[in-house]
């Protein structure tokens, strides 16, 4: 089952015209990443600081559908697709209401702080997968 995540789209999220400029799309997505992850019960900070384990952004493929606009009321829906040795791949959508706006695949690796791939721990891989 998708995580979702609702935002409202603001006037510093838009362009001249009133329509959400392309890469703020990117940090929509960053946001549902980041509750998603914090509904499985993982803290970003916690884990760096306890574990020394980050989350980076290693690829995005992004297709954008339709224009999102100012004070629309979106929705950011999270799911996991691929749980690999030290990465995992993300399906996303930003939605107005039925309406799919934005699709993208998010492949994210875990990593140290210093910026080595690692493999994710067999615990934290458990609260991944659901």
């Amino acid at each position: 089952m998708p995580h979702l995540h609702t935002l409202r789209v603001y006037y510093e999220d838009t362009d001249m015209a009133g329509i959400v400029y392309y890469a703020n799309y990117l940090k929509f997505i960053e946001r549902g990443r980041t509750e998603w992850v914090r509904a499985r019960g993982l803290h970003q900070q916690a884990l760096k600081a306890e574990r020394g384990i980050v989350f980076a952004v290693r690829r995005v493929t992004a297709e954008y559908l339709a224009s999102a606009r100012l004070d629309d009321l979106l929705t950011v829906e999270t799911a996991l697709t691929d749980l690999r040795g030290a990465s995992f791949v993300m399906a996303q959508k930003v939605l107005r209401g039925a309406q799919t706006l934005f699709e993208a695949e998010v492949t994210l690796v875990t990593m140290t702080a210093e910026g080595r791939a690692v493999r994710v721990p067999a615990d934290i891989r458990a609260l991944i997968a659901g």
